[in-house]
C-alpha cells in the first residue's frame, strides 16, 4: 500500500492512484515552471519523502516520461486547433514542426518522446516505435490529404522519421542565436517543403 504519510492530509488509497497523483504533481510543476524537474521538487510538492516517489518512479527521467505521456493527448489537440484547415502538407508540416518546437520549449517533458537530450535517455529514442507512433498520430490530426500528395502505408512513417530527426536538429542545437518563429518558418518552408513535396511512391528505398 502506498505510504500513509504527506499527501496533502489525504493519502492515495492504492498504489495507482499514488502514481497518478505524482505524475499530475510533476505536470503541473512543469507548467508553472517551464522547466525540467527533481524528485526532490516532485516530493515537496506532495508533502512526502522523496523515496516515495522514488518507490513509484525510479528516475526523474523516468517520471518525465510518465508526465509526457499523461500531457501528449492535451498536447496534439492544441496541435490540431493550430494547423486545422491548412491542407497544403509544406504549410501543415512547417506550422506543426514550429508550434512543437515552441511548446517543448515551454513544457520540456513533451522532448522526452521526441529526442535524447534528457540526461539519461536513449540515444536511439528518436527512432523509438515511442517516438514514430508519436509522430503518425501527430501528422494524421492534420487536415491534410496525405493519399493525394503520393504518401502511402510505407512512405507516410518516413515522412514521419524524416520530421522526428529535423525536429530533434533544433531541439540540440536551436541556432547561435536561435532563428524567430518567423525565420524558422522561411528556412523549413525552403528545406523541409521540397522533400515533403517529393513523390515518395515513385523512390525505391535502397535499405530496402
Amino acid at each position: 500500500m502506498a505510504r500513509r504519510r504527506g499527501w496533502g492530509g489525504s493519502p492515495p488509497d492504492n498504489d495507482d492512484e499514488a502514481a497518478r497523483r505524482i505524475v499530475t504533481a510533476a505536470v503541473e510543476l512543469i507548467g508553472r515552471t517551464g522547466a525540467e524537474i527533481s524528485i526532490a521538487d516532485v516530493a515537496e510538492s506532495l508533502g512526502v519523502i522523496r523515496q516515495t516517489v522514488y518507490r513509484y518512479f525510479p528516475s526523474a527521467d523516468a517520471l518525465m516520461r510518465a508526465s509526457a505521456i499523461a500531457s501528449v493527448g492535451g498536447f496534439l489537440d492544441r496541435l490540431a486547433a493550430h494547423v486545422s484547415g491548412r491542407t497544403d502538407p509544406v504549410e501543415a508540416m512547417t506550422e506543426g514542426v514550429v508550434f512543437t518546437l515552441t511548446q517543448v520549449r515551454r513544457t520540456p517533458h513533451l522532448g522526452i518522446l521526441l529526442t535524447a537530450t534528457y540526461s539519461n535517455a536513449d540515444p536511439s529514442g528518436i527512432t523509438s516505435e515511442e517516438a514514430q507512433a508519436f509522430g503518425i498520430t501527430m501528422i494524421k490530426r492534420f487536415d491534410v490529404d496525405w493519399a493525394h500528395y503520393g504518401y502511402d502505408d510505407e512512405s507516410l512513417p518516413e515522412l514521419v522519421e524524416f520530421l522526428l530527426r529535423t525536429m530533434q536538429s533544433f531541439f540540440v542545437s536551436p541556432g547561435n542565436p536561435p532563428r524567430s518563429d518567423d525565420e524558422l518558418r522561411r528556412y523549413l518552408r525552403r528545406w523541409m517543403g521540397s522533400a515533403i513535396i517529393a513523390q515518395p511512391t515513385a523512390v525505391s528505398s535502397p535499405h530496402r
